[in-house]
């Protein structure tokens, strides 16, 4: 008998040579699924205490780890797209982030950089 996936086989997150699993850290998982939820509308899935979530658009899955180091300003920086530039970064302090760098224009798209409540450092972009 064939197994159920565990994950729909028509989710997003099975692209080839597409990013499809994360691992942020966090010092508090729900206070970091609060942040992704509340500024980028990303879903928890699962045990709330288990950090399980996927992103907006259902083509990332991954987990809030506090077992790992944050990435701050040293690792991999992820940026996010928003339709709303304005409205997310006036989200960030209401979720317990911090914005590092307000919102500028890089080329022909607008960046703003941030950091979430474990400080790792995350941007988002919209164009214009």
């Amino acid at each position: 008998m064939k197994q159920k996936p565990r994950v729909d086989e028509t989710s997003g997150v099975f692209r080839q040579g597409g990013l499809s699993y994360l691992n942020i850290p966090a010092r508090d998982i729900r206070a970091s699924a609060a942040f992704y939820t509340g500024v980028f509308g990303w879903r928890m899935r699962g045990d709330p205490d288990r950090g399980s979530f996927e992103d907006g658009g259902g083509q990332v899955i991954g987990h809030f780890m506090t077992d790992q180091a944050v990435a701050g300003d040293a690792g991999i920086v992820p940026y996010v797209y928003v339709e709303g530039l304005d409205e997310t970064v006036g989200r960030v302090a209401a979720h317990g982030g911090t914005v590092v760098k307000p919102i500028y224009p890089e080329g022909d798209v607008r960046v703003a950089l941030f950091r979430d409540p474990a400080g790792n450092l995350v941007g988002a972009w919209q164009r214009p």
